[in-house]
């Protein structure tokens, strides 16, 4: 008998959803810790990450360390006789953390479920997945948040850009809909992206979209089921929860606990990828991030008071005053002073400054609940966050200048100087040139008069700049202006305080 004390907390969670799984007849599945290379390749748009840990065995073939479970279980399981098959795992995978962007072993444990699967079997992994949040919360709030993406598939069926569509929704970034869809399309998403509540009203509102759909009465029995069980206060359903529309098909699904800046259990319904890889019937799963349960162990308040991150500078102090014209005064920060954290408690607003740039990622682990960050910044380091509102504040353009007269020589490699690296190599992958990126910190614009490069990738606000130093702009690749984001984790749990906000806000801009 191991003593429990001797245990760590991922251990303890281990033991006891292993128990858990167990009760509910699900078996133990044990897997290697590689397959080969190629495997994955066919299969990237599953994973999180397209970048994966490779290495040549004896044979010289390529290989590669797990960076997903799911797969491997699904490739080495064969169809059988039996209606339903039910296996659980605990597993490392390596893949990229979507937070320090470096290679990371990462424990896993899960359920997966193939075959014959129906409305039965959806239910049960729900309860399933929130016994395991229950388990592992250890006596703290936690969410499940329910999505089901055959409703989104539906209302996009004649429509083609839908990558910009997904990517707004999974930001609940509704304000860009209007740009890419057609007016009655863009109303339609608008409105299913703002349902994020408890599963009875979401249902009336999901009526109100698609009156007819099979989705509908699924999610509604679902939402019965929940209502009548001990979880009825610990789920909701949002749909900005999206994935692939190659691999999943219906329900989706993620849980978080208070205090944690990710979520610590994602799953899902994803037939098209179990029968992509010549499986018969379907499938669903989740899995456990258990690295994240050490997170839980640090001391942190919990409290409804939003933390806001403002950018320093003149942006902030803009972005300050529309908070204070909305109701959220604090008269501490007007001071002569050096601090960098204000309170009003009264209204339930903590304040603090932070370096412009680093907005996001106060933002994106959790320290702030919301922020307001400039377009560039979000477009330049990807943040795993939802962009609420479009303030409107600090409007410029993110563009490609150059000197007057150039021609660009698609038989060279352009040379693009910039401070927004990554914002210019989506942008020329996206239009197939070859480029050479020169990774600058300021003065910019020096960079094609001195030969370092041919073009420049900056922020331009009047162009003033550019035509002082005889450039001209060639190409528009965004608008840029300041955005309010917020964490996706502690949004589930400060959603009132936080829509609230941004409602005021959006009052506040549209009268100034």
């Amino acid at each position: 008998m191991i003593e429990e004390k001797l245990l760590s907390a991922e251990e303890k969670a281990i033991f006891s959803l292993r128990t858990l799984f167990a009760k509910n007849d699900y078996k133990p599945y044990k897997m290697g810790k590689f397959e080969e290379y190629d495997f994955y390749v066919r299969n990237k748009d599953f994973l999180t990450s397209e970048s994966v840990i490779t290495f040549n065995d004896t044979n010289g073939k390529l290989m590669a360390l797990k960076p997903d479970v799911t797969l491997s279980i699904i490739k080495n399981y064969k169809d059988e006789e039996t209606d339903i098959k039910r296996v659980y795992y605990n597993e490392n995978v390596y893949r990229i953390s979507e937070t320090t962007h470096a290679y990371k072993e990462i424990m896993q444990s899960g359920l997966e479920c193939f075959g014959n699967i129906f409305l039965k079997e959806k239910i049960e992994v729900l309860m399933l997945a929130l016994e395991s949040l229950s388990l592992i919360a250890g006596g703290k709030n936690f969410v499940l948040e329910v999505s089901n993406i055959g409703i989104i598939q539906k209302l996009l069926e004649s429509f083609d850009n839908t990558e910009a569509v997904y990517k707004c929704i999974s930001q609940k970034a509704v304000h860009e809909l209007d740009t890419i869809c057609p007016s009655d399309l863009a109303a339609k998403l608008k409105k299913l992206v703002s349902i994020n509540c408890k599963p009875e009203p979401a249902i009336e509102r999901l009526a109100e979209i698609c009156p007819n759909a099979f989705e509908l009465a699924e999610l509604t029995i679902i939402a019965e089921v929940i209502n009548k069980s001990k979880f009825k206060d610990n789920v909701v359903f949002n749909f900005s929860i999206v994935s692939s529309m190659k691999y999943y098909n219906s329900l989706l699904f993620r849980g978080c606990i208070e205090g944690l800046s990710d979520a610590i259990l994602s799953g899902g319904q994803y037939d098209k990828l179990f029968n992509k890889l010549g499986k018969k019937g379907g499938a669903i799963g989740f899995a456990v991030y258990l690295d994240l349960i050490s997170e839980l162990s640090r001391p942190k308040e919990v409290s409804k008071v939003v933390n806001v991150a403002l950018p320093k500078g003149r942006l902030g102090d803009k972005v300050y005053e529309v908070f204070k014209k909305a109701g959220y005064p604090c008269p501490e920060i007007e001071e002569d002073s050096r601090k960098l954290i204000f309170e009003n408690l009264e209204v339930g607003i903590r304040f603090f400054w932070v370096k412009p740039s680093d907005v996001a990622i106060y933002v994106e682990r959790g320290a702030a609940d919301i922020g307001v960050a400039g377009k560039d910044i979000i477009l330049e380091y990807k943040p795993n966050v939802y962009e609420l509102l479009d303030l409107g504040l600090g409007k410029c353009r993110m563009c490609v200048a150059a000197p007057k007269g150039f021609v660009d020589d698609e038989t060279k490699t352009l040379r693009v100087a910039t401070k927004f690296a990554n914002t210019a190599m989506d942008y020329y992958t996206s239009i197939g040139r070859s480029i050479d990126i020169i990774k600058l910190k300021g003065s910019i614009e020096i960079a094609p008069i001195l030969d370092l490069s041919d073009v420049i990738v900056d922020i331009v606000e009047t162009g003033t700049t550019l035509k002082e130093n005889d450039l001209e702009i060639k190409e528009v690749i965004n608008d840029v202006s300041a955005r309010l984001i917020s964490n996706k984790a502690n949004f589930n749990f400060k959603t009132d305080e936080i829509l609230r906000i941004v409602s005021l806000l959006k009052e506040q801009i549209k009268n100034d």
